[in-house]
């Protein structure tokens, strides 16, 4: 294996350890870590990249995302909730940097943006029927 297809592997794993935890942790966003996690395994490994999309963690945070269908309502709002909390810790240890609230407030407003209107929303679907709907995946 070649030092980059390592590089990445290695980025693939601290993305899906680090988007493991977001999911269960309340302050830690999991979807970009686990969109690191499909990068770095979609770049290291096409065997990884299979076993990443077919875990559960994938299916129900990126799966619709990546094939440009859109997300739930429910996966938006975690997600706007979780970055708008964390952007609020960083605005108010920003007391004496304007300049650094004022990036953070366009960052968290086009962040918002981009969720609203940005990405479709897909209507809710129970766990039985998500896990027997295809894939997509031809293969």
């Amino acid at each position: 294996m070649s030092l980059r297809k390592l590089c990445y592997l290695m980025l693939g794993f601290l993305g899906l350890g680090l988007g493991a935890l977001g999911a269960v942790l309340p302050l830690l966003p999991a979807f970009p870590f686990l969109l690191v996690a499909a990068y770095g395994f979609g770049k290291s490994s096409d065997r990884l990249d299979r076993w990443f999309k077919g875990t559960r963690l994938y299916r129900e945070n990126l799966a619709d995302l990546a094939a440009g269908r859109g997300m739930t309502r429910r996966a938006k709002i975690r997600i706007m909730v979780t970055v708008t909390l964390l952007m609020a810790v960083a605005f108010a240890a920003m007391h004496a940097v304007a300049v650094g609230r004022i990036v953070l407030a366009f960052v968290w407003v086009g962040h918002v943006l981009y969720f609203l209107f940005g990405v479709k929303t897909l209507p809710e679907v129970s766990a039985p029927a998500r896990e027997s709907a295809p894939s997509g995946d031809p293969s």
